[in-house]
């Protein structure tokens, strides 16, 4: 028998997998399930609540905020880094002392000689960031600030910690360490509607990227029982955050949650409902009038009074990373787009012949990060997640074992091939070959992940 084409082993290898695939099993699959088997991320009791985010996680999660960074600048915030531990004080400044220190960590130096001579010990006493907040307050006010300036708008994607009790962890979506995708805009009243207005509409067409744009619903979370500030200046806010639904959504198309807000403030929180009908609440848009109170926070007007009170919003489009992270791997089910795919392509060589070639066309669309030992790497540029399978496994198997691996696209190279100057490339979902040259492939590449596909 004469031996197969490439083109061949390919609709061969989509074939016997098709035939030897199970039915999806849905919500008995498991975000650990995909995980192990893509090695994406794992937990231990040396830090529990804590995600270690393996090689292939990584891309994945480093993906989703470089994401989020673009869309950011496009909405004028600047991203800050902040510190992890602050005194008490600070949180006793903000409220959260009062209001969430049972849901804090402290933290203590083992020899406080090395603090500054200060007469009492509780001056010593830090405590791990639960949130962003205060932080953004201290670098707003270590300016002088005009009205001109306003909007002013800090993104910070540093890691908070929560002390969540041990009973309630969860893998991905309840965690003790977490990352978000923290902003806050310190504006005027006047501003107020068109940066909640601006925020919701990132939200939409973020969720829209990802394929979750289907089952959005705001729900606006009002003054809870343990608030800080005026009562009057609650009803100031949530009114304002109802004209703003009534205008974004329409009335009525919006829920409220009674005495459910942050105890700074109203918000509103945006739920999805993911294919297997489970409710997450991921983003969320929080109105402040108290922490720039106690932050004695001020901007000079156009008259030149210098004692204007800022408004503070504060936003999260993902929410947590790592539960946004859960949501997708629930909603692709491992099968994850190209432009986020942590194995964008794999090129299987016929046999050990070919396998300079492989390289070759590996190093092509990696992209410049491959071009030479001797190089500094450039900044920019587009570098694919390209892997070789050289292994002296069947082609078939090797195919086989690369749609299950999730790769998105399977390049194979043999003497033909080589010959032609062309490679015989397929999709992970489809039994179609092609025949294209690696420039057409790496513009190919180059398109997908410019429309985020």
């Amino acid at each position: 028998m004469a031996p197969l084409t490439p083109l061949q082993v390919l609709r061969r290898g989509f074939v016997r997998l098709q035939s030897s695939s199970s039915p999806a099993k849905s919500t008995s699959t498991t975000n650990h399930t995909i995980s192990n088997k893509q090695s994406l991320y794992l937990t231990d009791k040396s830090s529990p609540g804590s995600i270690f985010f393996l090689p292939h996680g990584t891309r994945i999660f480093n993906k989703m905020v470089h994401f989020m960074k673009i869309q950011q600048q496009k909405y004028g915030f600047q991203e800050v880094i902040t510190p992890l531990i602050y005194k008490n004080d600070l949180w006793k400044t903000s409220g959260h002392w009062e209001n969430y220190k049972d849901d804090m960590y402290k933290v203590v130096g083992n020899d406080l000689t090395k603090e500054t001579e200060e007469p009492h010990h509780h001056h010593h006493e830090y405590g791990l960031k639960p949130m962003n907040c205060p932080g953004h307050c201290i670098i707003f006010s270590k300016f002088d600030r005009s009205y001109s300036e306003l909007p002013v708008r800090f993104s910070d994607f540093s890691s908070l910690h929560r002390n969540e009790a041990s009973g309630a962890l969860t893998g991905l979506t309840r965690v003790r360490r977490f990352h978000q995708d923290d902003g806050h805009i310190f504006c005027t009243l006047e501003q107020i509607d068109s940066e909640i207005h601006n925020t919701i509409k990132l939200i939409r067409d973020t969720y829209g990227v990802f394929g979750l744009n289907q089952n959005i619903e705001f729900h606006l979370s009002t003054r809870p029982e343990n608030y800080i500030g005026e009562v009057q200046t609650w009803d100031r806010a949530e009114a304002e955050l109802k004209k703003v639904l009534d205008e974004a959504c329409g009335p009525g198309n919006w829920l409220v949650k009674h005495q459910d807000g942050a105890f700074y403030g109203p918000k509103i929180d945006v739920m999805i409902t993911d294919k297997f009908e489970k409710v997450h609440q991921i983003g969320t848009i929080q109105l402040d009038f108290n922490l720039p109170e106690r932050f004695n926070l001020s901007y000079v007007d156009m008259q030149g009074n210098r004692d204007n009170r800022p408004i503070m919003v504060h936003r999260a489009v993902f929410g947590s990373l790592e539960r946004f992270f859960a949501i997708l791997l629930d909603n692709y089910q491992g099968k994850w787009p190209f432009w986020l795919n942590p194995r964008q392509a794999i090129v299987i060589p016929v046999n050990s012949s070919h396998l300079e070639h492989a390289e070759t066309i590996r190093s092509r669309l990696v992209g410049e990060l491959l071009s030479s030992a001797d190089d500094i790497s450039p900044m920019t540029g587009y570098n694919f997640y390209v892997d070789i399978d050289s292994r002296s496994e069947t082609v078939g198997n090797r195919i086989k074992e690369a749609i299950g691996k999730g790769y998105s696209y399977i390049l194979m190279v043999g003497d033909k091939d080589i010959d032609s100057g062309t490679v015989a490339i397929r999709s992970r979902d489809s039994r179609q070959v092609q025949n294209m040259t690696v420039d057409e492939i790496y513009q190919k590449f180059i398109a997908l992940e410019k429309k985020y596909q």
